[in-house]
């Protein structure tokens, strides 16, 4: 059985959050929020409508961070160890 969890986001070696994805699953989360982004630039055109753009980039960015909170290592400073 296999006891140590699997991270899809590992901690960052400096500073707080989280670094490249780990895992497959990790790099689906970030291939579909990088098109969601560009879904959002064709549909909301940031220099048409640029508050629209930015609130639903704020938005796509809260809920990469949701997921990476959940599925990632637990955040905290780190000073370069591992």
């Amino acid at each position: 059985m296999k006891t140590e969890k699997t991270y899809w986001f590992p901690a960052k070696r400096y500073g707080w959050g989280w670094g490249l994805p780990s895992v497959w699953q990790g790099w689906v989360v970030m291939a579909v929020f990088v098109g969601a982004l560009a879904i959002g630039a064709v549909t909301l055109p940031p220099k048409q409508e640029p508050g629209a753009f930015a609130a639903y980039s704020i938005f796509l960015c809260l809920l990469l961070t949701v997921v990476c909170w959940l599925k990632g290592e637990p955040p905290r400073w780190r000073w370069g160890e591992k």
